[in-house]
């Protein structure tokens, strides 16, 4: 596993998700934030990385590559779902929880799918160790940082068209990774 396209579709996943990480973070707890965010993750983590050991089973590696087609029409599909969700459970983590999996699901699902298809468990469970260790990371960063205005200013600015750059390239990796493109150009 590459560790910098891992970490690099961590966070263009997940970045419109950390404006929402801003409220969150000044409504509860870091400790409840951080707990709801990290489990949330793991759902569809898991979720992907599964979904793509059973298309594995049936389709060769380079065949695989064909999901890279996800996260590039994510950068191209506008979607309006970067507003935060009010729920009325009670329960700080959940809440965080049920936040995230509304807003993220879709996306992280469609771009982590194709990036975790390949890896073997024992790669996968690195992953998770490495996106866990991200997560704490940027939660506590972000909760460093929200009171910064001039991050918060160019973030809003820039943010949304750095993430669809990140999810192309993230696309053309997986076409590149998986073999497609060598297996492609063998039949010309």
């Amino acid at each position: 596993m590459n560790y910098w396209v891992l970490a690099l579709t961590f966070l263009s996943v997940n970045l419109d998700f950390f404006f929402i990480l801003l409220f969150l973070l000044k409504e509860y707890r870091f400790n409840q934030v951080l707990l709801g965010y990290w489990l949330g993750i793991l759902i569809l983590m898991t979720s992907s990385f599964l979904v793509g050991k059973t298309l594995a089973t049936f389709l060769p590696e380079w065949a695989l590559g064909i999901l890279g087609i996800l996260p590039i029409y994510m950068a191209l599909h506008d979607d309006d779902d970067n507003g935060m969700q009010k729920h009325s459970v009670h329960a700080p983590v959940v809440t965080v929880l049920i936040t995230y999996l509304s807003v993220c699901a879709g996306c992280n699902l469609a771009i982590f799918l194709p990036v975790l298809a390949g890896e073997s468990w024992v790669q996968f469970g690195i992953t998770l160790g490495f996106i866990s260790i991200l997560t704490i990371i940027v939660v506590w960063l972000i909760r460093e940082i929200a009171e910064i205005p001039a991050v918060t200013r160019v973030v809003n600015r820039f943010g949304e068209p750095l993430m669809k750059v990140c999810y192309v390239l993230i696309g053309c990796y997986v076409f590149w990774d998986s073999g497609l493109i060598h297996q492609l150009i063998s039949w010309i």
